[in-house]
């Protein structure tokens, strides 16, 4: 339906007169210390002792205090909060490579990127170029979106996303998304559900130009 396989959609807002301006919006472990086991006392000759005498081999379990500071911790690194690093809507020409650089991050072991880019034809009819026309709240549609998606916990360092209005040409980019998370499948998973909540909540619509002359709005409410 679309030429541009980024997110194209519209909510339940209202659409904004042609040429509307379009505001972007840019978004720019606790320590735990296991306490040491207590050496155990040598009881007196003459007293009774219930537990294990010093020098006794340590029950199972024993240093526990230590495995759960070790777990806690990764717990804290796994829960950290995702670094949102751009949200934003926009009349600039879009790179993907430069969402990926600002989604770096050291703990990140997978970066995942996805490029909306405009094609040459829809519903059979060859497209010469096309306008994306953004509601004036686009902006902090999108920023909402993102935080949403981003405030969930799943070991997801960054994300940057940015949908691009005005005039496109064939090839360039209508959307942009990167994300940097501890795992591939996070990172995955978290790349196409920002595309797709994008897609089905941004108020962005199409105008599309075709080969034959003729012109066509999607989306349009």
């Amino acid at each position: 339906m679309t030429s541009a396989d980024g997110p194209v959609a519209a909510n339940g807002l209202e659409a904004a007169e042609p040429g509307a301006g379009v505001g972007g919006a840019a978004a720019g472990g606790s320590e735990a210390a296991g306490a040491a086991a207590a050496p155990g006392a040598q009881a007196d000759a003459g007293s009774a002792v219930d537990g294990p005498q010093a020098g006794a081999e340590a029950p199972e379990g024993a240093g526990a205090g230590s495995d759960a500071a070790d777990l806690q911790g990764a717990v804290s690194a796994e829960s950290a909060a995702t670094r949102i690093v751009r949200a934003e809507v926009t009349d600039r020409a879009l790179s993907v490579e430069e969402h990926a650089a600002l989604v770096d991050d050291q703990a990140a072991g997978a970066v995942v990127t996805f490029g909306g880019v405009v094609r040459d034809h829809d519903g059979g009819k060859g497209v010469k170029a096309l306008f994306y026309e953004g509601h004036p709240t686009a902006g902090d549609v999108l920023a909402r979106v993102v935080a949403q998606v981003a405030g969930r916990p799943r070991g997801v360092r960054a994300v940057a996303v940015s949908h691009r209005v005005g005039a496109l040409e064939i090839g360039d980019v209508a959307l942009a998304c990167a994300v940097s998370a501890d795992h591939r499948a996070e990172a995955f998973a978290t790349c196409a559900e920002l595309v797709d909540e994008v897609k089905a909540q941004l108020p962005v619509w199409k105008h599309q130009h075709f080969t034959d002359g003729t012109d066509e709005w999607v989306n349009s409410p």
